[in-house]
């Protein structure tokens, strides 16, 4: 079980004050991370790309327990984009491949200690046996009541709102849903998050200050934080450093600063 694995793991050094700090104030219900900087880690030590690949899924592993242990109702991280299709094929093959893997490596874990795993983006494009791996892997944590695990896989922000409104086009040609009806609720409710509160903090390793179209509309009132460090060394010391600077943040939602 994971309940006491940050006062036990030495793996990330985590520094228990931080710990306490952290829980003293209002957690972020939603983090969203971009995952980036595993070439880039590679690189600097002379590995190819895929072992920067490798790191960062075991990074993914560490940082689930402890958003899991911190309370974190919502973690969604960003795996591969629409976009990625760019890359080389053999380093594609590759990260689907590891996909696979970290199901099989973690899924029973996380479903005993309660994460709802759920994919958003197009996955049905992907292949047919990885797509049933992927829904094999939603079904069985389906009624899992801890941290929801959004990975998002062959996603696109902008491709989610055309979706979105393809759909809302739909109902309003069938006539199941009036003109006056579109909202911003309505065009949540038809989001790949539907139903998930709308991230609170959005961290990106790796030094890039861009968001690469993630999360175009949920991220619209989210807390930015931005380091150079790549996602492969991402410890949970630095995710409850990101919390920390989060929680002396002042969201105002378009008010007045509180006084």
């Amino acid at each position: 079980m994971w309940r006491k694995w940050l006062g036990t793991a030495k793996q990330d050094s985590v520094n228990l004050s931080l710990v306490e700090q952290v829980k003293q104030k209002p957690m972020p219900q939603h983090i969203a991370i971009i995952m980036d900087g595993n070439g880039r880690w590679a690189k600097k030590r002379g590995m190819m790309r895929s072992f920067g690949h490798r790191a960062g899924a075991d990074r993914l592993r560490s940082i689930v327990r402890t958003a899991a242990e911190l309370g974190v109702s919502v973690l969604t991280t960003y795996a591969f984009s629409t976009e990625n299709w760019k890359r080389p094929a053999q380093e594609v093959d590759f990260l689907m491949k590891l996909f696979w893997e970290y199901l099989d490596n973690n899924i029973e874990e996380m479903h005993q200690n309660q994460v709802k795993v759920r994919f958003i983006g197009k996955t049905e494009e992907l292949s047919p046996a990885l797509y049933e791996k992927m829904m094999a892997a939603e079904k069985k944590t389906a009624n899992n009541t801890g941290l929801v695990l959004n990975l998002a896989v062959n996603y696109g922000g902008r491709a989610e709102i055309v979706s979105a409104v393809q759909k809302i086009a739909q109902e309003v040609k069938e006539g199941t849903l009036s003109v006056e009806d579109i909202t911003e609720e309505a065009l949540s409710d038809r989001m790949y998050t539907a139903g998930l509160p709308d991230p609170d903090l959005l961290i990106r390793p790796s030094g890039d200050l861009r968001i690469s179209n993630f999360l175009l509309w949920q991220l619209a009132y989210a807390e930015f934080w931005f380091t150079g460090i790549n996602w492969p060394d991402f410890t949970s010391e630095v995710l409850l450093e990101a919390i920390l600077e989060y929680q002396k943040r002042d969201r105002r939602f378009g008010g007045l600063k509180n006084k």
